[in-house]
């Protein structure tokens, strides 16, 4: 049975369809393809979550962490970087879209060019969760270590509420750091800082 969730404030709505199997990979492409107003990702157990758009502040803080990874990205040209828009499917069959995310070249290279232009197949190496008015910490939190649980190497959960950022890194509790002016990459990613002047 295929599980619809659509997120409403900070609660997800659960809709039950009982004569619809789990989709295939293939039908919830075709699925996002339909609908491709809609922010759309996939638990690993097959429930599908449809968000609501990012409000304005939200999306302006979201463009300003793409330019700076962008830029870092350009720089450093060992890898490339991905918006919120970008959706990846990862080991444990989930399909999530991180906020910002950027994925080792060789890597991304080693995919088909049908992979590239769909949901990939592939973890990103690091991915950043910035938190809105309409998300739950512990949701988060629980999406954060499923990105670890899967390949990725460095996430940043940013709480902007409470101005904090948790720093995610395999076989480790998460890092807090509380307020912080800037946040470093190293060493996975060598030479990148996140100014947070502008993402608070």
């Amino acid at each position: 049975m295929t599980k619809l969730l659509i997120q409403t404030d900070n609660t997800p709505l659960t809709v039950n369809f009982p004569a619809i199997v789990t989709m295939t990979q293939a039908q919830f492409y075709e699925f996002c393809q339909a609908n491709q107003e809609l922010r759309i990702e996939r638990t690993a157990q097959g429930e599908v979550i449809i968000m609501p758009p990012a409000f304005s502040d939200t999306g302006n803080r979201n463009f300003n962490i793409a330019i700076q990874l962008g830029v870092w990205a350009e720089q450093n040209g060992t890898g490339i970087g991905f918006d919120s828009s970008a959706g990846f499917t990862l080991p444990n069959g989930a399909t999530r879209s991180p906020d910002a995310s950027w994925i080792k070249l060789e890597r991304w290279n080693a995919l088909t060019a049908a992979e590239q232009a769909s949901f990939a197949p592939i973890y990103p190496d690091f991915a950043i969760e910035l938190r809105s008015a309409s998300d739950t910490l512990i949701s988060l939190q629980a999406k954060m270590q499923e990105y670890i649980d899967n390949g990725v190497s460095l996430g940043w959960l940013i709480d902007r509420k409470n101005r904090k950022v948790y720093i995610y890194r395999p076989d480790r509790s998460p890092e807090i750091l509380e307020q912080p002016e800037f946040v470093t990459g190293d060493p996975e990613l060598p030479g990148f800082v996140l100014r947070m002047a502008k993402i608070w």
